[in-house]
């Protein structure tokens, strides 16, 4: 055997050398030292022995005892790299810089810099809002709202720019939700429920509610799992629901459903969502309640009339193009149109999804808005249509970049996770949050104090919507509405630099309908798309194969 070979088990020798020489030193004497220095050995000796013989994992047979300090140092690696190895910049998925903002603004303290930016301005990508020589006075942050809800809407609703996105009661804990809402309350400023359905912890506050309906109808669905309208309207025509948004997809895991297993079915998560305890959640791929895109204007129109004639919309991440354009058509061979629609990024983010579809599905934020929005302006809809986002929106930056390109406004989840205190331990799926966020462990929960986190959502969304102010009124603006594209500028080389509105394509309004749209792409996609089905018609979609 080779010196290499022997070192392999160097420690484990090294224990029973211990183990030996503190057995003598225990009998001859009878320090406590040395009888804790003896069991310690013994332990190890014991554990080497059992990675000797074990058949499961390879190097603990190679390497016993020294062996289990590679499993040790994989546990804590994130914590490591947050902490010790990861720079201001590193994203992963949100860098310090971006977290050190929310923190700051959370806790109402001021979150300048000194000495400069830290960002290479001359690196490709750099974003940068153009100011005006004659700066404006700032606008009122607590204007910067947006009426959702077209001329079918019998209740719309004045929504802030910036709300909470989707997160359901179940992957957050209930001191979470009562949180998040509360904060809803004091800020004047929407709480989306994600697919969980509306909790009693929802309710505490009175915060405006956003409903989220999904695939699984939870909260409004039959005991097979099919829509049901009476418990529907019973929760939609409450005062405290605002908006309805039946979710198509989401930016994590567009086109894969969910599966909540019956073991962390808890007694308020099936009643909240209407399902049996000791049986598995299913949330299945797609909806059963329509199958085209007729259908899905004929679900919106029957949603609307159940809720007593509020706001309903759908949130996406866009996929096919044809099949967005589908719906738009539906729209108009129907003369029924959603109040908004939500583009969700393929950015976002959820308490877990296959690294498959969280790395490679869906499409980003900003393109699937561009597309939704030209397509909207194309078909002659954008303005009897309201168009929100989400995906990685933390700063006001961030907010003015993607209403500069079409949003009304936009949603943040994991933002607001950082304001309750979410450190980015990436543990959100193991039920061991270690700040009482995203856990339904009781005594973790005990951690979030309701009260002082709920203070915190709001000054985050109050200190960012003054931020926004402040670089709006920079840039000659005094409302979020006056953002054009050209005011937004990119770097795309080290020697050239363009605007949003250089980079971007933009229809005029009606170029889908005359049958001259100069674009290609859209006008390719648009003779794919059908009303009555998702799929793309054969004869455009040979044609498009053709030309590509």
């Amino acid at each position: 055997m080779t010196l290499t070979n022997l070192g392999r088990y160097a420690t484990f020798a090294f224990c029973i050398v211990v183990l030996l020489f503190e057995v003598g030193h225990v009998w001859r004497h009878h320090e406590f030292w040395h009888h804790a220095l003896a069991v310690a050995a013994f332990s190890l000796t014991v554990v080497g022995v059992h990675d000797m013989l074990q058949r499961r994992h390879s190097i603990l047979r190679n390497y016993p005892v020294l062996g289990h300090v590679r499993w040790f140092v994989e546990m804590i690696r994130p914590e490591l790299r947050q902490y010790l190895m990861e720079s201001d910049e590193d994203a992963a998925p949100f860098t310090r810089v971006q977290r050190s903002v929310v923190y700051a603004r959370a806790k109402n303290e001021g979150s300048e810099r000194a000495f400069g930016t830290l960002l290479d301005v001359y690196r490709d990508g750099y974003e940068f809002i153009g100011h005006s020589t004659r700066p404006a006075p700032k606008g009122d942050p607590t204007s910067f709202r947006i009426l959702i809800g077209g001329d079918q809407c019998a209740q719309p609703y004045s929504s802030s720019v910036f709300n909470i996105s989707a997160m359901s009661f179940g992957a957050l804990g209930a001191a979470a939700i009562r949180a998040l809402n509360k904060g809803a309350k004091l800020g004047n400023f929407s709480h989306d429920t994600g697919e969980g359905s509306i909790s009693p912890y929802h309710r505490e506050f009175g915060g405006d509610i956003v409903w989220e309906v999904a695939s699984g109808y939870f909260g409004c669905r039959t005991s097979e799992g099919k829509f049901d309208p009476d418990r529907f309207a019973a929760q939609a025509r409450t005062d405290q629901v605002k908006m309805i948004e039946i979710k198509l997809s989401q930016g994590a895991k567009p086109g894969h459903g969910g599966i909540l297993p019956a073991e962390k079915v808890s007694a308020e998560i099936a009643a909240t969502r209407g399902v049996p305890m000791g049986a598995d959640c299913v949330s299945p791929s797609r909806h059963s309640a329509f199958s085209t895109p007729l259908e899905l204007m004929d679900f919106i129109v029957q949603l609307r009339q159940l809720s007593g004639g509020k706001p309903v919309g759908f949130k996406l991440c866009l996929g096919h193009p044809w099949e967005f354009m589908a719906i738009v058509k539906a729209m108009l061979e129907s003369g029924e149109r959603p109040d908004f629609i939500v583009v969700d990024g393929a950015e976002g983010g959820t308490g877990a999804a296959p690294v498959e579809f969280t790395d490679h599905i869906g499409t980003p934020m900003r393109e699937g808005l561009l597309l939704v929005h030209n397509t909207l302006v194309g078909a002659g809809l954008r303005d009897k249509i309201r168009i929100g986002v989400a995906g990685k929106i933390i700063t006001a930056f961030d907010l003015a970049s993607v209403l500069a390109i079409g949003a009304d406004w936009a949603n943040a989840a994991r933002g607001f996770m950082f304001a309750l205190g979410c450190v980015q331990s990436l543990h959100c799926n193991t039920n061991r949050c270690p700040t009482g966020v995203a856990t339904q462990d009781p005594t973790r929960q005990r951690g979030l104090v309701v009260e002082d986190k709920a203070q915190r959502v709001h000054n985050f969304h109050r200190n960012t919507l003054r931020a926004l102010s402040e670089m709006l009124a920079a840039a000659g603006l005094q409302h979020p509405r006056e953002l054009s594209p050209h005011h937004l500028v990119r770097r795309v080389s080290v020697t050239e630099v363009k605007t949003f509105s250089e980079m971007h394509v933009f229809l005029e309004p009606g170029e889908l309908l005359n049958g001259h749209c100069s674009h290609d792409f859209y006008r390719t996609a648009w003779a794919m798309a059908q009303a009555d089905s998702f799929d793309p018609a054969e004869a455009a979609f040979r044609r498009a194969v053709r030309l590509a």
